[in-house]
């Protein structure tokens, strides 16, 4: 009957340590990441900025010099407004008019384009930045890592000591294969959301064409049609 005891007591005991030693090594550890600064910090992710902005550099220049274009006839517009006929007024405003509507259309259509390669970019690599994280996590013990790169991050505060943003690029740096090379890190195959969205401005009016966070701007204030009453 002793023995019995004893048997099952070190059962328990065995159980016991065997459990807490589970909650020992258990993830407990909380970081934070800003997505969209690591992955343009990453060199594919510089390198996919600058092929963005290689690729908008002339629609940038042509948007210039259409702009410059408009100015110049406002300009003029306005040196005629106490000289002139009324038909060299109407046909200024007349070609102000329509270069301005070309140069919004422009500008949408720019936009439009420049906002589907930078999701397709940012798909790809936000797969892969989602792998490293993955493997990041695991290995150091974080049991959450929230993003905090959306102005909409339900998080208030964040003790510098938990940004892995730095450590997660790091990470990707070492593991990026080779130009060619399949990648050694698999993305994960249902992300919960996207990794990152960059949201296009709201008119083209007043935000210019941006590749990325490190944009060579464009241009694209829509000029004001002139007054009515600048014309007497």
């Amino acid at each position: 009957m002793k023995n019995r005891v004893f048997l099952l007591s070190s059962v328990l005991l065995a159980s016991a340590l065997e459990s807490a030693a589970q909650t020992a090594t258990s993830p407990t550890k909380i970081g934070v990441i800003n997505i969209q600064q690591a992955i343009v910090s990453t060199g594919d992710g510089q390198k996919a900025v600058k092929d963005l902005e290689d690729k908008s550099a002339p629609k940038k220049k042509e948007l210039e010099r259409l702009q410059g274009e408009i100015n110049a006839l406002r300009d003029q517009l306005n040196k005629m407004s106490s000289v002139g006929s009324e038909d060299q007024k109407r046909k200024l405003m007349t070609d102000i008019d329509v270069k301005t509507k070309s140069f919004n259309r422009q500008v949408e259509d720019a936009q439009a384009e420049l906002d589907q390669d930078q999701g397709r970019v940012l798909n790809e690599l936000g797969g892969r930045m989602l792998a490293v994280l993955d493997k990041y996590a695991r290995d150091n013990g974080f049991a959450v890592v929230l993003d905090i790169s959306s102005q909409q991050t339900p998080v208030l505060f964040a003790a510098n000591g938990i940004d892995v943003t730095r450590e997660v690029v790091d990470l990707y740096n070492k593991n990026a294969p080779a130009p060619g090379a399949p990648t050694s890190l698999a993305p994960p195959s249902s992300p919960s959301k996207s990794p990152t969205s960059l949201a296009p401005p709201s008119s083209p009016s007043k935000s210019p064409i941006t590749p990325m966070p490190r944009p060579s701007t464009i241009p694209s204030s829509k000029p004001a049609a002139p007054k009515p009453g600048a014309v007497k």
